[in-house]
């Protein structure tokens, strides 16, 4: 993991494409919440949480390119249903504040 010292923890790693395109999204995910910091505990959250929705709505895509398990793929579905959502709740709440 991205900013994690885990030298001596080798664990092999499938390298299939959904291994891929998961790690890609955490990657992107991580790099994405490391917003700067405004000290206004509510805007910081915001801003934060809106990558980390988006991750999971990126891990849910996953899923439903190469998951084969019908519960997990309505889970997907639900998953992207539901944080768009709260994405465009979150963003037009920050546009309200002019963020």
């Amino acid at each position: 993991m991205q900013g994690y010292d885990m030298s001596g923890h080798t664990m092999p790693v499938p390298d299939t494409p959904s291994t891929v395109a998961f790690a890609s999204a955490n990657d992107r995910m991580h790099k994405d919440m490391m917003v700067e910091f405004t000290g206004d505990a509510d805007i910081d959250f915001m801003r934060g949480m809106i990558p980390h929705h988006q991750g999971a709505v990126d891990m849910a895509k996953v899923v439903l390119e190469h998951g084969k398990d019908p519960l997990v793929r309505k889970l997907a579905e639900e998953v992207i249903k539901a944080q768009e959502s709260e994405i465009a709740m979150m963003k037009t709440w920050l546009a309200a504040r002019g963020r």
